[in-house]
């Protein structure tokens, strides 16, 4: 296969705005390709964004020519689409516009052709503002910082420590839900703003006692502590911490999302679902 150079592949995404769209997609498609009986295959990002003009076109070409793979691309300018997929086709590369198909489909049932602007779902509306507060608030109230702030969250992520409630927090920030994170403490009740929350979907993230004590020596051995709490990393302290948390969501009725073998976007697509449920059953009560 022409650019594998043995077991990676060269992988060109060419975007006019920041290419996050391109890296999304080709990312999930690539990781499909990391394992297998003949050890998978890894892809080697070349990120070519704002892309604009037809000298900054060249410039990449100039690039896909020394280090030759699979072409991706999202530009709105169709004279800069085609010149690029002409170059790549003369070079006997794969190329594809990545909205180009989903475009067709929009075009097709609402019967208009689309406005087409170059980073046009990164500029500053509403709900980009959204956004920003939304992961000012998360920031604010992470690790179980003003508590008494609570009940004007969307989402309140609790657990013991180390599973994922931070990173998960501050993904559904991104996504414009005010989330909060307050850890549960051994030997410490849940501090009275979360078992009174009403407002917030509270939601507990555990995962194995294995899992848990893994992620926690690591973080152990990273840090270089040298004298670092038994209990912290001692697997049986752990399976008596995560048996206490079920206790707590059965007392105080909290859902669970078990993060055990979930990506941050699996759970936090998961605490989406919760909440699409919780404001879905406020509504129908009215």
């Amino acid at each position: 296969m022409p650019g594998t150079g043995g077991r990676y592949f060269h992988l060109h995404l060419v975007s006019d705005a920041t290419g996050e769209t391109l890296i999304t997609a080709s990312r999930a498609v690539a990781s499909q390709y990391r394992s297998g009986a003949d050890g998978g295959m890894a892809a080697v990002e070349h990120v070519h964004s704002m892309v604009r003009t037809r000298q900054q076109l060249d410039e990449v070409l100039g690039k896909i020519e020394a280090t030759p793979g699979i072409v991706l691309y999202t530009l709105t300018d169709d004279e800069l689409g085609k010149r690029l997929e002409s170059a790549c086709a003369s070079a006997g590369l794969p190329a594809l516009s990545l909205l180009g198909p989903i475009y067709a489909v929009f075009r097709s049932y609402l019967g208009a052709p689309q406005e087409r602007r170059a980073g046009a779902q990164h500029e500053l509306n509403k709900e980009y503002f959204a956004r920003i507060e939304a992961l000012n608030f998360t920031l604010i109230h992470d690790d179980g910082a003003m508590t008494e702030d609570l009940e004007m969250a969307d989402v309140v992520l609790t657990g013991i420590s180390r599973t994922s409630k931070t990173p998960t927090s501050i993904y559904l920030a991104n996504r414009g839900i005010r989330a909060a994170n307050v850890p549960l403490v051994p030997g410490v009740e849940p501090p009275a703003a979360l078992t009174r929350a009403r407002q917030p979907l509270v939601v507990a993230l555990i995962a194995t006692a294995e899992r848990v004590f893994q992620v926690r020596q690591n973080r152990v051995l990273g840090q270089g502590a040298d004298n670092p709490s038994p209990f912290y990393i001692d697997r049986a302290a752990i399976a008596e911490e995560l048996a206490q948390t079920r206790k707590y969501c059965a007392r105080y009725g909290w859902p669970v999302i078990d993060v055990t073998r979930k990506s941050i976007e699996e759970t936090a697509s998961a605490v989406l679902a919760l909440r699409a449920a919780q404001l879905q059953a406020r509504e129908a009560a009215q």
